[in-house]
């Protein structure tokens, strides 16, 4: 019999992952075999350029699209398998949503406690307890001054950390932030992050953020690239106390190996060498070298003399 691989465990699990679309005739793979595995209790940030295919992975892991190929598993449900109904409890009790437009993430002509309320009313939660639940989220989130105003008489950041209070109210095992600072300030924007990183570590949500924002994903232990439709490298930070005692925050940037064996070397190591189409492979006793052939170490060669020269002639 053949040995069929362990699925990797996790909250959040993508193993060669495919969304294909079909826009006027034309194929365009919006994720080509994407792999991906965030822990429980875990935040990661991802980020990648337009078009990498990021958006295109929150929407399926949010239960708002459908995979084309692949596995995709949040908190044991089966995203590929999931019928209709079964997607609209995943939506309503699994995982929490707050987008990146302030305004689309509350009812105007409810206020604060009654927008927390609200999601509540689907799962059979009785009045009582509805109302007590969004006052102790609104106070965690530091808006409980907020509760009884509608949204046009918030601030932007105010209204998104309201939203995060909607998008926990049902206690979610999974909260899904799509460029959540995106419309904000920088100030504003770290009261709204502090916000997240509170849920994550008051409520023991796993929170994963979509951003272009630097400052944002830094913020996190761990952040996720996404190019071309797959993930291409990590960078992992932690906590190191040197030898004098001060603790000191490092940053590592790894590129991510699929289970097919492939890699996405960074764009600047591949124009710097000048990597072209193939590479020599070069099986060392620790580690693997990646080598230019011939051709593209003699263009790097020419473009070296070409500049030196033109340097000598000044």
């Amino acid at each position: 019999m053949a040995h069929v691989p362990q699925r990797e465990a996790g909250m959040v699990v993508c193993e060669n992952l495919v969304r294909i679309y079909q826009t006027e005739g034309v194929e365009v793979q919006a994720l080509q075999g994407l792999d991906l595995s965030v822990a429980e209790g875990e935040m990661i940030a991802v980020v990648g350029a337009s078009g990498s295919g990021k958006s295109t992975l929150l929407g399926i892991l949010s239960g708002q699209d459908v995979p084309t190929a692949g596995a995709a598993e949040v908190a044991g449900h089966d995203l590929l398998a999931m019928k209709r109904r079964e997607r609209l409890g995943y939506r309503r009790a699994t995982v929490g949503f707050v987008r990146q437009q302030t305004s689309r993430n509350l009812l105007p002509y409810l206020s604060a406690a009654e927008n927390v309320m609200l999601p509540m009313t689907y799962t059979g939660i009785k009045r009582s307890r509805r109302r007590a639940r969004a006052e102790e989220l609104l106070d965690l989130l530091s808006v409980g001054h907020c509760r009884d105003r509608t949204p046009d008489t918030l601030s932007g950041g105010e209204q998104q950390r309201v939203a995060i209070a909607v998008a926990n109210a049902n206690e979610p095992r999974v909260l899904f932030a799509d460029e959540p600072t995106g419309e904000l300030d920088t100030a504003t924007s770290d009261e709204v992050f502090a916000a997240l990183r509170r849920a994550n570590e008051d409520l023991g949500v796993t929170v994963v953020v979509v951003t272009h924002d630097a400052l944002v994903s830094e913020q996190v232990q761990r952040t996720v690239r996404i190019r071309n439709g797959r993930t291409s490298t990590e960078v992992l930070r932690r906590v190191a106390t040197g030898e004098d005692g001060v603790q000191v925050l490092t940053a590592e940037e790894y590129a991510v190996l699929d289970a097919g064996g492939r890699l996405q070397l960074p764009r600047e190591f591949t124009e710097r060498l000048h990597l072209r189409k193939r590479v020599r492979l070069v099986l060392e006793s620790d580690h693997v070298g990646v080598w230019p052939d011939e051709a593209a170490r003699r263009a790097r060669s020419d473009a070296q003399d070409a500049a030196s020269g033109g340097d000598s002639e000044r």
